[in-house]
């Protein structure tokens, strides 16, 4: 019986990467789920999950955000 994988084409390079940063796994418990998604869409531009993870450790390890520090320049 023949293969179904035909093993005469080349797969592609794959997905092209996405960011420079380090991809860091996480497990939210889905009361924390809630709150991070619940503060997103607080936010004028309502970023994504990851986005709102990135803001929101930002604010804990600066106490302040992004626009704020830009603004502070």
């Amino acid at each position: 019986m023949p293969s179904t994988v035909d093993k005469g084409k080349k797969r592609g390079p794959g997905r092209p990467r996405t960011g420079i940063g380090k991809p860091v796994g996480l497990r939210l418990y889905p009361e924390l789920e809630r709150r991070v998604d619940a503060w997103a869409s607080k936010q004028p531009d309502t970023p994504g999950r990851p986005e709102a993870i990135r803001r929101l450790i930002e604010l804990a390890l600066t106490g302040k955000s992004k626009k704020e520090k830009q603004g502070n320049k």
